[in-house]
């Protein structure tokens, strides 16, 4: 099953937006659009992943991987959607954790029953999303004894990214990934389990045609986010939506897809380790990178994002962790599993579509 017939959405969307349509029809369009050039920037990094080896491809995979978030965010921020940027960085950690995986759990379920996997792994990989739920509730509890957020929020993000790139010192002078999908993949090998093709290895394209489709979808993708990002709040407005809601479902839903997709795929071939990979190392790296770039970026053309989240959003960063670690810590699933996970996402879903508007900055 292949995304790529979503691309006949890219011309509807630039049609759209040419002929000044309505705002929620080229929202919808470029969202759309947006899910298949992900998916084909996971073929071309893969594609080049595949020329490197297992440690350097996959560093790249997990570099390149935030890829389509980051691009979005950057658009986002131009347009000054500083309170739907960091709700859709919320929504990332979120939706990967609790419908991406549940998702995957409850797909690989029904096709295979009850699922193992390794606990020690799963365990250590939620883990690490802690730092994720400690960089949220720091900023929010500085707000009740100072009068600036911006400065502590610089100083988190430094932090965050200081500890990505010593993931990236570690992985290459031990020549085993830290965390994500690659991570997942060492250790199916190194017990010996077949791993599944790689996302871009079944495509068989050359060094030149990945890179060249890599530079194509890129641009591709920086065209349909400034698309989208200029439709989302007249989108948002006109369907009675807050920009709270907008961030965490609606921009962060299309970023996730592609991975949400990728995660299914693994399950269902009976590759949890490797669907726990790419949904918590991808909310993981939400935000180990995302997050502090857009921080870095939002500085340099004087946006001034900051870290500082609502108390909802908080709330719900920490539930997702707490009840992902719970699940996955005895090393099997079912398919109820995946619909407990999915359950959660919806209630929060209703909370978060009728909470007031309060902006956290």
């Amino acid at each position: 099953m292949r995304l790529n017939w979503l691309l006949v959405f890219v011309p509807i969307a630039l049609g759209l937006d040419w002929g000044d349509a309505h705002p929620t029809l080229v929202f919808l369009a470029s969202a759309l659009a947006i899910v298949p050039l992900a998916a084909l920037m996971g073929d071309a990094t893969e594609s080049l992943a595949s020329y490197l080896g297992p440690t350097y491809g996959g560093l790249l995979s997990a570099t390149l991987g935030n890829a389509p978030e980051i691009i979005v965010g950057l658009f986002a921020l131009h347009q000054g959607l500083v309170d739907v940027v960091k709700a859709s960085l919320t929504g990332s950690i979120i939706g990967n954790l609790l419908l991406g995986l549940g998702l995957s759990l409850f797909a690989g379920g029904m096709r295979h029953g009850e699922q193992q996997f390794d606990s020690k792994t799963a365990r250590r990989n939620a883990a690490s999303l802690m730092l994720a739920a400690i960089a949220l509730i720091i900023p929010a509890v500085f707000h009740f004894s100072a009068s600036s957020d911006e400065e502590i929020s610089v100083h988190i993000a430094a932090v965050l990214f200081f500890v990505y790139c010593s993931s990236i010192v570690l992985t290459l002078r031990s020549q085993k990934a830290v965390f994500g999908v690659a991570a997942a993949a060492e250790e199916l090998e190194q017990k010996g389990k077949a791993e599944p093709e790689p996302l871009g290895g079944e495509l068989g394209w050359s060094r030149d045609r990945a890179l060249a489709v890599l530079a194509v979808v890129t641009i591709a993708l920086g065209v349909m986010s400034e698309i989208m990002t200029d439709a989302v709040q007249p989108a948002a407005d006109a369907m009675g939506l807050t920009p709270l809601f907008a961030g965490v479902f609606l921009l962060a839903i299309v970023g996730n897809a592609a991975e949400t997709f990728n995660s299914i795929r693994f399950a269902r071939s009976n590759q949890v380790e490797l669907a726990l990979g790419v949904t918590v190392g991808a909310s993981t790296q939400v935000a180990l990178v995302v997050a502090p770039v857009l921080v870095f970026f939002s500085m340099l053309i004087g946006r001034d994002m900051d870290l500082l989240f609502s108390q909802f959003e908080i709330v719900a960063v920490m539930l997702a962790v707490v009840v992902t670690r719970d699940l996955v810590r005895d090393g099997q699933s079912t398919w109820f599993d995946g619909l407990l996970l999915i359950g959660v996402y919806c209630i929060l879903a209703i909370g978060f579509f009728y909470i007031p508007v309060t902006p956290a900055s």
